[in-house]
């Protein structure tokens, strides 16, 4: 390694920098019906059911004042929120609007990566408008998409994916961000782990008891140590600190499986108590497979026990799991037939896999020959 060069700056020079936009629309399902119902512009929304078992699958900002969010039960977020408007979701809508967010990215270049219906990765490497400015395409999108939506996005700007799925994040809403080469490291570092994407609240109750706070905590750890922590995640995490990505931009990119699960602060037993938490998590998973337009036909239960045994059950279909009432039904069924659990669990989780539209294919690398600044 050559004197004052990084670990970061040699992996970078490498693969080439690229041109990556990260484009995540505002509070996007309420931001659609605060537009669609304009009595309900400055209150505070969330989309989802409002009965015992609802759960939140979208808040308006002036929700999230109070503290309410998505996958929380509405009971809570009722509660923390007292004047609180709930909506029914209305998924083809928002899939509509998606379409027509998804042609204006195409027009600016055909490797787009979504994520969901409202957030997607955008390489702009190749310029194929000549445009000369990937943060002046960003500005473009942002712009198109409020005059054609009436919605607005937040975008970050990067030469990475972990770092333009941050920059999109630091000037919500409506804003833009940008980190240019050079400043990954510090950017990175100067930010709480809990921003980076995959530590959640849990992990990063388990860094802070290892004094790892922010980036720069997590940078000075080497990968003996955090692989010795985290298993195989440690990889990524030192990847991460150190503002490193190198995966691709992925058109017509599908997950190979959709879940969710839930940890419990107090192990639980009781029947009534299990099925309950069970419509919770399939509320929230469906709501997560009907956002990203997916069908599959496997559904699983993941139940773990006090003592960390790990049980898996599942059940697939010959057609793919097409309706909410479908895989309610087999998540139901599952969890009856290990009734009564021999011990209490700690964990739950429930997951649709074997997704139709798989398409992990690399993109092709960009030409040479159309680079443009970030600048």
């Amino acid at each position: 390694m050559s004197e004052g060069k990084t670990d970061s700056d040699e992996e970078e020079a490498a693969i080439g920098l690229r041109k990556i936009i990260h484009v995540d629309m505002d509070a996007f399902f309420a931001s659609v019906e605060q537009r669609d119902h304009p009595e309900l512009r400055g209150k505070p929304v969330a989309v989802g059911g409002s009965s015992g078992r609802g759960v939140v699958a979208a808040a308006s900002y002036e929700a999230r004042k109070f503290g309410v969010r998505s996958a929380m039960p509405s009971v809570t977020a009722k509660r923390k929120c007292p004047d609180l408007i709930f909506v029914k979701h209305r998924f083809e809508v928002y899939r509509e609007v998606s379409n027509q967010i998804r042609e204006i990215f195409l027009h600016y270049t055909p490797h787009v990566e979504p994520l969901s219906l409202d957030e997607a990765y955008l390489d702009v490497t190749e310029d194929i408008r000549g445009i000369g400015s990937a943060t002046r395409i960003a500005e473009l999108i942002r712009t198109a998409i409020r005059e054609q939506t009436q919605l607005t996005a937040s975008a970050g700007v990067s030469y990475n994916k972990f770092l333009a799925k941050l920059a999109s994040d630091q000037n919500k809403p409506d804003g833009i961000c940008v980190i240019r080469p050079g400043q990954g490291a510090a950017f990175v570092q100067s930010l709480p782990v809990r921003r980076f994407h995959g530590i959640g609240p849990k992990g990063a109750e388990k860094m802070a008891r290892l004094g790892i706070e922010t980036g720069a905590d997590l940078a000075a750890k080497d990968a003996d140590y955090l692989r010795q922590h985290f298993g195989s995640f440690g990889d990524y995490l030192y990847r991460a600190a150190r503002g490193i990505d190198l995966r691709a931009v992925r058109a017509n990119r599908i997950r190979k499986s959709i879940g969710g699960e839930r940890t419990f602060s107090d192990d639980i037993s009781d029947t009534d108590a299990l099925r309950d938490t069970l419509e919770r998590i399939i509320a929230i998973v469906w709501d997560r497979i009907a956002e990203k337009d997916a069908r599959g036909r496997t559904v699983t239960l993941k139940l773990k026990y006090t003592d960390f045994q790990l049980t898996t059950r599942a059940r697939s279909l010959p057609q793919p799991v097409a309706d909410r009432q479908t895989f309610a039904r087999l998540a139901r069924e599952i969890l009856e037939d290990e009734l009564p659990l021999p011990m209490p669990i700690r964990l739950m989780g429930l997951t649709l896999s074997n997704l139709e539209r798989e398409d992990d294919a690399e993109e092709e690398r960009p030409r040479d020959d159309a680079q443009l600044s970030l600048l």
